[in-house]
């Protein structure tokens, strides 16, 4: 059922801590193995707009970075901060050529001074400075606008000696990135993927979460709905699935789900999906656009034959029967698997959409025992992989 050359395969042993001595690991400091070569920089506030933000020279969105943006009243209390001279933390940059840079750490408040001074948003929810409220930077007193001005923010740049060739500069990337971020707000699981293992497969999992269909069946607005202004967070940004990147998981997990049965074994979903990611990002650059294909056929099918509630699941509470009315994975990853292997067939089972819609409450009634409940053991998952093949097979 694989496309060709789409299997990966991988050694599930445990990491065994090095034996050294102490003349060995003297020997590896001294050697630079992993060293870090920095400058520090500072950046007048007025200056960030022009020199930074709107700099083709910086770029300000490096694909191992989170999603979150901050909303006007977080961009606003930063403003406020820097009006009573709060002490702001630097930010950092990595110089990827000589003199470019990417944004490693101070994304959200590189854009929110820079919105800020290109008059983009008015101050709200302050709480020191309340009177300011509902002005932008263009229409604070003189005075005010001078105050700011004078302030600065740091920055630490790791320069382009800190790493030997493009393989260690990735890993320093990302892991000075994951080392930034592990103090602050908690990182989800394929926020932390999407850091430390961003690659070939990563790309296609974030580009394949903008799916039309894939948005519709799991709530998430479109890319296409909701056009940022005022710098107002849209729609699908506020949307907790894209905020914490679980979409791309989703996406992440229809591929890892295709080989689970070869390659899982004893590892834990997370530690399965860190692997499977770490090590699909290798596969070929044709085989992932067949990849890509499979799923966005898939998806679709999944929407023109069972609908928009596809992924729901129907369950019994106090002895009535009902639509969970949210997609779940119980359904999504064994719908996805088997409908794949059923493309060939597709008019067939969209000419009887119908039927199979009324069927299906009946098909869970009859084996809810398989889908309700958290149970994920091998066993399970197997019995939902077959009890759903047995059910399309029906209408072929």
């Amino acid at each position: 059922m694989l496309i060709e050359n789409e299997a990966i395969s991988f050694d599930v042993q445990e990491v065994q801590e090095p034996v050294s001595s102490p003349e060995l690991i003297n020997e590896k400091y001294n050697d630079g193995e992993i060293r870090i070569v920095t400058e520090q920089a500072r950046y007048p506030l007025d200056t960030i707009s022009e020199k930074i933000v709107h700099n083709p020279k910086y770029q300000l969105n490096p694909e191992f970075q989170r999603r979150h943006r901050w909303s006007v009243e977080k961009q606003s209390l930063l403003i406020e901060s820097l009006i009573i001279n709060v002490p702001i933390p630097p930010i950092f940059l990595y110089e990827f050529e000589f003199s470019q840079y990417e944004v490693m750490d101070g994304l959200q408040r590189l854009t929110a001074i820079s919105s800020f001074y290109d008059n983009k948003f008015k101050l709200e929810g302050l709480t020191h400075w309340k009177e300011l409220n509902g002005m932008t930077y263009g229409e604070l007193p003189e005075r005010l606008q001078a105050g700011i001005d004078r302030r600065y923010i740091s920055s630490v740049i790791l320069l382009k000696e800190t790493a030997k060739s493009t393989q260690q500069s990735e890993f320093m990337k990302q892991m000075v990135f994951d080392r930034l971020n592990s103090g602050g707000v908690k990182l989800e699981p394929q926020e932390k993927r999407n850091s430390n293992y961003n690659g070939r497969l990563n790309k296609l999992c974030i580009e394949l979460s903008a799916n039309e269909s894939f948005c519709e069946l799991w709530d998430i607005p479109s890319p296409l709905i909701g056009i940022q202004e005022n710098n107002v967070l849209t729609p699908r940004e506020m949307h907790k699935h894209y905020r914490t990147m679980y979409d791309v998981e989703l996406i992440l997990r229809y591929f890892a789900y295709r080989q689970r049965s070869d390659l899982q074994k004893a590892l834990s979903l997370e530690l399965y999906l860190d692997k499977f990611l770490e090590h699909g990002n290798s596969i070929e650059a044709s085989v992932l656009a067949e990849m890509g294909d499979c799923f966005n056929k898939s998806i679709k099918a999944v929407l023109d034959i069972f609908g928009e509630t596809a992924f729901w699941m129907y369950r019994r509470r106090s002895d009535k029967w009902g639509w969970y009315s949210r997609a779940t994975t119980a359904i999504y990853d064994p719908l996805m698997f088997n409908i794949s292997k059923f493309l060939d067939h597709l008019p067939k089972l969209i000419e009887q959409k119908e039927q199979i819609r009324l069927d299906l409450i009946e098909f869970y009634k009859e084996q809810y025992d398989y889908f309700e409940g958290r149970n994920t053991t091998p066993l399970t998952l197997n019995k939902r992989d077959e009890l759903f093949y047995e059910f399309i097979s029906r209408y072929i």
